[in-house]
């Protein structure tokens, strides 16, 4: 056994991994760990790749730490509970899974003792404050080295630098930054950088493919989608990846989101996230049928507060565990199904079957019929209920009228 001082870095194989490998090694003289976190982007092939390029480059050891199931259980379904899409928009593909990825590394980090931990991130972006923050509170001995930050290397300094120390590396740069996930893709390129162009159909990992009206239909338990098509799956996970095998050919679920970045500045990301559209869509629909009025609103309050929380990496403020335990108590009739029509580069939902649902002829047709009240009882309600702002004008006059 080593005497070197441990580090766990985070690692996904890129440039900015491969030089923190070897720049952690060599001049800060480590024991290096690294680790990738599968929050359902990758194949079993590109993980065994990722491990092959770790183990070239020499580290101590590699390991993929496997956390789609978790991922889900801690948070997606909370997502879909909370219908949130930020800036009404963009469903938190990457964000959510920064933080899953940060947990699950520093929880590595003290399993092997390490006294260090490193991550690849710029000093441009979000994850550099998710990543610190995670690890600072649930490891707060554990010292956190950032090469790239805080040297601030061009691409052609850190490939110099491998090349230096026989590691050779493609200095190409993709035209396009890609990040896959359970629950959706980003999209980056220059069209991203400014706020007038758009990403064109190159840009996007899924090509159109599907060119034939579809329906299909999604089956809820309590909220989370359990079927589709009548299939029954054992886990969320495995529906959600089949419902992104139907709908991503159809060029659905593809946008850019514009937002608040938690330094302070705009930013654009473009992405395409099938399942993720479709399962908030049909959920909501579902949900406007067997929630009343004010669980409906309350809902929508507090799923804003958890999305703009998650989103800054704030996932361990105790509030959140509040606001899921909420959630959760909301989802307990939220069962049934929901038939989505899917046409290229857009989709429906078009009703919905639930034992739950309040739009129950028992009670009265909308517009058409009632059956639990008469016209004098809406008569003597609508006095009432209008009394207050008849009050107001009557007390002001002129001056209270609009």
């Amino acid at each position: 056994m080593s005497d070197k001082p441990k580090v766990v870095l985070a690692f996904s194989g890129g440039l900015d991994t491969s030089y923190c490998v070897k720049y952690l090694s060599e001049e800060k003289g480590l024991e290096v760990h690294s680790a990738i976190v599968d929050t359902g982007g990758f194949s079993a092939e590109e993980l065994e790749e990722i491990a092959t390029r770790a183990r070239q480059l020499g580290v101590a050891s590699h390991r993929t730490l496997d956390e789609v199931k978790h991922y889900y259980e801690a948070c997606i379904r909370y997502l879909v509970y909370g219908n949130i899409l930020k800036n009404n928009t963009y469903p938190l593909s990457v964000s959510a899974e920064r933080v899953f990825q940060a947990v699950a590394i520093v929880n590595y980090a003290k399993s092997l003792g390490a006294t260090y931990i490193a991550h690849g991130s710029t000093g441009a972006g979000n994850d550099q404050v998710r990543f610190d923050m995670i690890f600072d509170t649930l490891a707060p001995g554990i010292e956190i080295i950032t090469p790239i930050r805080d040297q601030q290397l061009s691409r052609e300094e850190e490939v110099a630098y491998l090349r230096r120390h026989g590691v050779e590396i493609d200095a190409g740069k993709a035209r396009y930054s890609i990040n896959k996930g359970l629950w959706g893709t980003s999209v980056g390129g220059k069209e991203t950088l400014n706020s007038w162009d758009y990403l064109p159909e190159s840009a996007y990992p899924t090509p159109v493919t599907a060119t034939e009206e579809r329906i299909i239909e999604l089956q809820f338990e309590k909220g989370e989608l359990t079927g589709l098509d009548g299939r029954q799956y054992e886990h969320p996970v495995q529906a959600i990846r089949e419902l992104q095998a139907i709908a991503q050919p159809y060029g659905i679920g593809r946008d850019t989101h514009v937002g608040d970045t938690i330094i302070g500045i705009k930013g654009r990301v473009g992405f395409e996230a099938a399942a993720p559209l479709i399962i908030i869509k049909a959920h909501h629909l579902l949900e406007k049928h067997v929630l009343t009025k004010w669980q409906q609103y309350w809902k929508e309050q507090l799923a804003n507060w958890y999305g703009m929380l998650l989103h800054e990496g704030q996932y361990l403020e105790p509030v959140m565990r509040n606001i899921e335990t909420f959630l959760t108590d909301t989802q307990q009739n939220v069962t049934g199904k929901v038939r989505v029509q899917l046409n290229p580069y857009r989709f429906q939902p078009l009703g919905i079957s639930s034992p739950h649902d309040l739009m129950s002829a028992k009670f009265g047709t909308y517009g058409e019929m009632n059956r639990s009240w008469s016209g004098d009882d809406v008569k003597g309600f609508t006095k009432i209920f209008g009394n207050q702002s008849k009050i107001f004008h009557l007390v002001n006059g002129e001056q209270g009228d609009r």
